[in-house]
């Protein structure tokens, strides 16, 4: 088998063998099969003389296979193995050397061959030779040596060398002389050596003598070990000339480096265990630093070290020595395998490595240094580079720069400090390299590893810093404090030099932090700006720790950091976002209801440097919306400080009126009159501020953001939060919104704006902002456009004529909000343009107060503040002559400015108001009830807006008072101030704190022109008497401006406007009776802004000073802030005292014939009303008395007209409701009233009494009972004290009972079910929460009165008379049983006859009916909710009661008394 096989292989070519076959393997499974005796030793000996040719070395591989067999044979006990061995050996000697065989095979086989005659004298031969070889040395015999051949020897190699000679001369010459003289080789390569160590320079020479002289490298390395070894000793030191041979022989390759290593000292081990305990005395250092040590202590212990630096002395380091002396010839490669057997930057702590490590890093970077990195006009100093050629190649291109020279940087590490001249080379490489090459991975790295470390070594070098500042200013923000941030937390921990230098600038920093004050800002200053040059993030960390701590140092801080690099200013920018975002720190305090002291006091740090220094904005404005896109809103108070203070824009709800009227004009009023501070030198500030944001494009998501997160606030955030907290941050979010948005409009440029603010649909519908958010946003968009566009009208078509400009701008304004009035409609329900058109809607929400009037009273203050300083600046004689001419020269500059700016603003306003003119008509359509459109125009306007701004409160008032002046069509002004007067409690117990400010200013702007009209009758009938917005009723052919009868006169518009006065106080009583937190907190905030205009009634205010001073009583210990707020309106409303008038003089309690203010409004469509009589109660008092007698004869007029309105058809046609309906329900009622009387009496009852009122008085109004059911019934309106008065005043006399009057879902049903719901409603009126006397009524008597008031009262029908005379309870006394039996005969026998004489006047009344061609609507004054979902809460609170009151259950009332006594 392996016959035929290895003759295949015969055939084949002689490379495929070689390639393919393992030839050893296969001798060797041959020969086995000969040894076992399966093939025959003569045909295996033929195989194995073929296999010869195939390869030279044949003989010596079989050679091999034959040993190896040998060795396993003498194993084996079987001789007949043994034997085929020997015969198969024996077949092949003749093609085998015999020289081979000896040198492998066993002596006792090659005996057994006959290669040997006997194996014992082979051995023995074996050892002779062996001995001789490696054993016997030959030793020279010094005596036989002679002396002058080493002196010949010495002066051939000291001879002079700059001539012809060469080392291959001098080399024979020096075998000559060994020769000649038997000198010692070995002895003369110790002298040649010795020579070349003392002749260093002569490398030329010696190294090729060296080379050819010797023939083995050990040899040489063996010397040099000894010579090393020989300067090892205790005080010897190593030359340095030794260090030059031995490092030039290694670079030339004579020797081998781990041969010489292995001679030097001190040991690897040794030089580990070093660098440990250097880390472990940096540390140790750091933390006695840092601890707190005794004056006696510290002067130990620096004895003592002082001591150790004396003692100690660094021993010889040879590898260190080796080390620099190859750098110093350039040979890299060896360098760097020896600084890889150290620690990192172990060898480059010794500075004369380091120095050679930079030199030789000037010397490769100097080309390309020239090429790129030099500025132009320097010269620098020019290297003569290595004249050795196996030194590294100079670099030439950016690519070789990173090659090469990189990695010699970061060997070199933060060391780079002992050079700075190569630090800056490499910083303007650096540069160069940015603008070239895109390989950015590679300069970071180096600033990490490199540049920063070395600046932190190096001390106080200003130049660096900024030259470095340079470089980095090249890269991205967050590239940057990427390298910061492992400067501060990383590289101080990679060298014990780092770590002893942040120990003592830590130590520094205290030292001048404890001493900072106001007085030294200046040195103190200077000592902060040397520390930061070097270490610039550990020294501000230090100082934002103690900010945090003491926000007094803020100030003096800020001051004493103008001296500061550009590098600092950005680290220390870096510093601040990272103590921000710190994880560790709480931004709420422990009781979870404020922000936490450091980020108010980081906050304001923000906004104070960055307005004073230039410090990039745009990592700190990133972090910011980072944490609103995570729904984080407490870092908004960042960005607040740094507008205000970058921007000078305020956000504060604490400002004056006049501050508020500078507000509403051009923007140089609201710098110089608009603020609590003025505001200079804010162009750079803000215009770096508007850079930072559109450069990368953070304006509108952090507008969009803010607008967002404030529902998020509530709902996102919130759940957890205190509802104080909430609103604070609720607050924050919204005011940071409003002023920010403020800053992006006065500071943007027209495209700009336009170019990054979305239309309004897209803002609302696509980005979910609030609408109000969305208009505030777009609404600097929107006057831009319309100036923009009638500016080039203006120049399209040249005329001066005012009417062609306002017709021109009327155009602009047609042509900018016409797309607008389109894409509102998609904002809100189609249903809610059936009350008013998106015209009106956008004009209102794009309009501001610099639109509506002009602020001369604040120009001219303005005006003569300027004149002022102008005259006190003359009169000052100290200051120089110049100054006086510059300050008066900007006085006059200014004062021409708003000049300037206030006509501008006058003609502004023109245009304006005649734009509204034209487009009033068009504004409010008729297809709904005035109820209806009030409502809308409250609810998706007003409101909305009112609470956005301090200056959007004003502005909503005056925008209502215009609507007004301007006589718009289907506008009834009377209604939409009764609906704001009537009841606030659902509006303010839902603001915020700040929201409570801006509603308290916006009631006390409408209660402004409330009083005004009130003030004066002159007034009234100019601005209000002939006005639509104050009919009464409303004709199908429109208004009638003629018809005086129509309108409401000046004494019923007072008798309204007491009837406000009232309804306020009822709120007013009514929030701060509950307890709730944000209830009382709320109202009293909204009373203090009201408190110009309200209470002007005496008793109104005295029942508000003793439920506030209740207030102050009960919350002193419970909750302090409430406390400052209540004894603050407290302590103003008693000074305000001198200004209220009893209530006879703020109006006449005597009512007219004629009512203006009619019981019920009934302008809807298919909505008839109802009579509405009321339940006289049982107790009267004396006004109320008074006024009955005088108001008999007025009765029957006013009767016969009521009666006459409420049964005329309604505006679509329908019929009122016949006649004799009318008498059933008469005849209904007449039962009622009798089934009540004859329960009442037996059922006994006690009544409050008032303390004026007497028996005689209370018999005589309790003779009026039936009389008001009857009036009630036909529906006539007496005059104030008869129609409903009688009813409110008789329960003030005894409670004061407040009831809730809903009427908007009446006048959309139909009259069946008007019926029903009528008298749910005057239930629900009967169960509104009521201040009662402490005197309980018996439970008998109550529920009587509720069922009577259920059966009587259909719907509250309140007028000016549904205030209450006397607001404070006085203790009562009972009534007798039979003094009331008399009482109520008297009562029904003079009803008996009351209601003969108004069934005559009824006949009348029918016959006058017929003639009434125009629809009558009798306007009541009720308040609705703004929100419907609180008059349904009302409805099902009348159904519980009307079940449970029909179940036989007993009602409780909440007693709400205003003055315990």
């Amino acid at each position: 088998m392996f016959f035929c096989f290895f003759q295949h292989l015969n055939n084949l070519p002689h490379l495929y063998v070689i390639a393919f076959l393992d030839i050893q393997g296969i001798l060797y499974e041959l020969s086995w099969h000969v040894i076992r005796g399966n093939l025959k030793v003569d045909l295996a000996a033929s195989v194995l003389g073929d296999v010869m040719e195939l390869r030279e070395d044949m003989s010596s591989i079989l050679a091999d296979v034959f040993c190896v067999l040998d060795i396993e044979t003498s194993c084996f006990e079987e001789k007949s193995k043994r034997d085929h061995f020997t015969q198969l050996v024996g077949a092949c000697l003749f093609f085998m050397p015999d020289a081979v065989l000896k040198e492998r095979l066993d002596p006792e086989t090659l005996e057994s061959l006959g290669l040997v005659k006997q194996a014992q004298q082979f051995n023995q031969k074996i050892v002779k030779i062996k001995t001789k070889l490696f054993y016997k040395q030959q030793k020279f015999n010094l005596l036989r040596e002679e002396n002058e051949g080493y002196a010949k020897l010495i002066t051939e190699l000291g001879q002079d060398l700059s001539g012809n000679i060469t080392s291959h001369l001098v080399l024979e010459n020096i075998k000559s002389l060994i020769g000649c003289f038997n000198l010692d080789p070995n002895r003369v390569l110790d002298i040649i050596l010795e020579v070349y160590e003392c002749r260093s320079d002569q490398d030329e020479f010696f190294l090729p003598l060296i080379k050819s002289y010797m023939c083995e490298p050990q040899t040489l390395c063996h010397i040099l070990g000894f010579k090393f070894k020989f300067h090892q000793e205790p005080n010897e030191e190593t030359p340095s000339s030794l260090y030059h041979v031995a490092a030039a022989l290694l670079q030339h390759n004579l020797i081998k480096l781990e041969d010489i290593y292995v001679h030097l000292l001190p040991l690897d081990a040794t030089i580990m265990e070093e660098h440990k305990h250097e880390i472990m005395e940096a540390k140790q250092i750091a933390r006695k630093l840092t601890m707190v040590v005794v004056p006696s202590e510290k002067s130990e212990d620096k004895e003592k070290d002082k001591e150790e630096e004396k003692t100690e002395k660094r021993p010889d380091n040879q590898k260190l020595g080796l080390l620099e002396a190859l750098l110093r010839i350039g040979d890299w490669q060896h360098a760097q395998s020896i600084m890889e057997q150290m620690p990192p930057f172990y060898a480059t702590s010794h500075k004369p490595i380091a120095l050679a490590l930079c030199q030789l890093v000037h010397l490769t970077v100097e080309p390309l240094y020239r090429r790129s990195g030099i500025p132009k006009g320097a010269k620098g100093r020019v290297l003569t580079p290595l004249q050795n050629k196996r030194a590294p190649k100079p670099a030439e291109t950016f690519e070789d720069l990173r090659r090469e020279v990189f990695s010699m940087l970061c060997y070199l590490g933060p060391h780079l400090s002992h050079d700075p001249i190569l630090f800056a080379k490499i910083v303007r490489l650096g540069k160069g390299f940015m603008k070239e090459d895109t390989l950015l991975s590679c300069f970071l790295s180096i600033a990490d590893q490199v540049l920063l470390p070395s600046l932190t070594l190096m001390e106080c070098n200003a130049c660096m810093s900024e030259e470095l500042w340079g470089l980095f200013k090249l890269f991205p923000y967050q590239h940057r404090y990427r390298l910061y941030g492992q400067w501060k937390n990383e590289t101080y921990t990679s060298h014990p030099l780092l770590v002893k230098v942040k120990a003592q600038t830590v130590d520094r920093a205290k030292y001048i932090m404890k001493r900072l004050t106001k007085e030294n800002v200046k040195p103190s200053g200077r000592q902060i700006g040397k520390l930061s040059h070097s270490n610039p993030t550990i020294l501000f960390d230090y100082i934002l720790s103690q900010i945090q701590w003491y926000d007094n140092l803020i100030t003096p801080v800020v001051d004493s950091l103008k001296y500061l690099t550009s590098l600092n200013y950005d680290v220390l920018a870096y510093c601040i976002i990272e103590a921000l975002a710190n994880p560790e720190k709480e931004k709420m305090k422990h009781d979870d209801t404020t922000i936490s002291a450091w980020l108010q006091s980081l906050a304001s740090l923000c906004g104070a440097v960055f307005r004073k220094y230039p410090i990039e904005l745009a990592g700190l404005l990133q972090y910011v919306t980072n944490q609103l896109k995570a729904g984080k809103s407490f870092d908004l108070l960042i960005l607040k400080e740094v507008v205000q203070k970058m921007a000078g824009i305020e956000i504060t709800d604490e400002m004056t009126m006049e501050q508020l009227e500078a507000m509403t004009g051009g923007e140089q009023l609201k710098a110089e009159g608009g603020y609590f501070g003025q505001i200079r030198n804010t162009k750079k500030s803000s215009q770096r501020l508007k850079d930072a944001l559109l450069d990368h494009d953070l304006a509108l998501p952090l507008c969009l953001l803010m607008a967002q997160q404030r529902n998020g606030v509530v709902f996102s955030e919130g759940g957890e939060k205190h509802l104080k907290l909430v609103g604070k941050l609720y607050d924050q979010c919204h005011d940071t919104l409003v002023q920010f948005g403020g800053f992006l409009a006065s500071n943007l440029s027209t495209e700009d704006y336009i170019k990054r603010v979305p239309p309004i649909d897209v803002l609302c519908n696509q980005f979910h902002t609030p609408h109000d958010a969305a208009f505030f946003l777009s609404r600097p968009m929107y006057a831009h456009q319309i100036l923009s566009k009638y500016d080039e009208l203006k120049k399209a078509e040249k005329g001066n004529r005012q009417q062609q400009k306002v017709h021109k701008y009327i155009t602009a304004c047609e042509m900018v909000m016409a797309p607008v009035h389109e894409a509102v409609v998609s904002l809100h329900p189609p249903k809610v343009w059936d009350d008013i058109r998106p015209q009106f809607y956008a004009t209102f929400w794009s309009l501001t107060m610099y639109d509506l009037a002009v602020p001369s009273s604040a120009y001219d203050r303005e005006a003569n503040k300027l004149k002022a300083q102008m005259k006190a600046i003359d009169e000052n004689q100290e200051m120089p002559l110049n100054k006086k001419k510059k300050e008066k020269e900007r006085c006059t500059a200014l004062q021409d400015k708003l000049q300037e700016e206030e006509k501008k603003q006058l003609e502004h306003v023109q245009r304006v108001l005649h734009r509204l003119k034209l487009e009033k008509d068009n504004w409010l359509l008729a297809k709904s009830t005035k109820n209806e459109t009030i409502t809308k125009f409250l609810q998706l306007c007003v409101f909305p807006r009112c609470i956005f701004s301090a200056i959007d409160a004003v502005y909503c008032a005056r925008f209502v008072e215009l609507v007004h002046q301007q006589k718009t069509p289907n506008f009834c002004t009377l209604l939409c101030y009764d609906r704001v007067f009537s009841d606030i409690i659902y509006t303010v117990a839902s603001c915020t704190e700040n929201e409570a400010r801006r509603y308290g200013r916006f009631l006390c702007c409408m209660l402004e022109t409330v009083t005004r009209w009130h003030s004066d009758r002159a007034i009234y009938e100019k601005e209000c008497g002939n006005y639509p917005g104050f009919l009464t009723i409303f004709r199908a052919t429109g208004f009638d401006g003629g018809n005086k009868a129509d309108q409401l006169d000046y004494e019923n518009f007072r008798h309204v406007v007491h009837k406000w006065h009232y309804k306020l106080t009822k709120a007013s009583v009514h929030c701060l009776e509950t307890g709730e937190y944000t209830h009382i907190r709320n109202i009293l905030i909204v009373l203090t802004k009201i408190l110009p205009c309200y209470p002007k009634v005496l008793n109104l205010g005295q029942a508000l000073e003793c439920r506030v001073l209740k207030i102050c009583q009960e919350e002193k210990e419970k909750r302090p802030d409430l406390y400052a707020l209540a004894m603050g309106y407290s302590g103003q409303l008693k000074s305000r005292k001198v200004h209220m008038v009893p209530e006879n003089e703020f109006h006449h309690k005597e009512q007219p014939v004629r009512s203006a203010t009619p019981a019920n409004i009934q302008n809807g469509p298919g909505s008839a009303s109802k009579p509405a009589p009321t339940k006289p109660e049982d107790g009267m008092t004396d006004d109320a008395d008074k006024s009955k007698d005088k108001s008999q004869g007025a009765s029957k007029p006013a009767n016969k007209a009521n009666s006459t309105a409420t049964k005329v058809a309604t505006s679509n046609g329908n019929s009122a409701p016949n006649s004799t309906k009318a008498v059933k329900e008469k005849d209904d009622k007449e039962k009622s009233v009798k089934e009540k009387k004859e329960k009442k009496e037996r059922t006994p009852g006690s009544t409050p009494e008032t303390k004026a009122v007497g028996k005689d008085k209370l018999k005589e109004e309790r003779l009026g009972k039936d009389e008001k059911a009857r009036d009630g019934k036909e529906r006539t309106p007496k005059t104030s004290e008869d129609k409903m008065g009688k009813e409110e005043k008789a329960r003030a006399s005894c409670n004061l009972e407040f009831r809730s009057d809903k009427e908007s879902s009446r006048e959309r049903d139909v009259s069946k079910e008007s019926k029903m719901k009528d008298s749910s409603k005057g239930e629900k009126g009967s169960t509104a929460a009521s201040l009662k006397s402490p005197v309980p009524r018996s439970e008998s008597a109550e529920s009587e009165r509720e069922q009577k008031r259920r059966k009587l009262d259909t719907h509250s029908s309140p007028s000016h008379s549904s205030t209450v005379k006397h607001y404070v309870n006085h203790n009562t006394a009972t009534q007798s049983k039979s003094k009331e039996r008399e009482m109520d005969k008297k009562d029904s026998e003079k009803s008996r006859d009351r209601s003969k004489e108004r069934e005559k006047k009824e006949d009348k009344d029918r016959k006058d009916r017929k003639r009434v061609s125009s629809q009558r609507l009798i306007m009541s004054l009720h308040f609705h909710c703004f929100m419907p979902k609180e008059s349904r809460h009302d409805k099902e609170k009348s159904v519980k009661k009307e079940k449970r009151d029909s179940s036989g259950g007993k009602e409780d009332k909440k007693q709400y008394p205003l003055i315990s006594q």
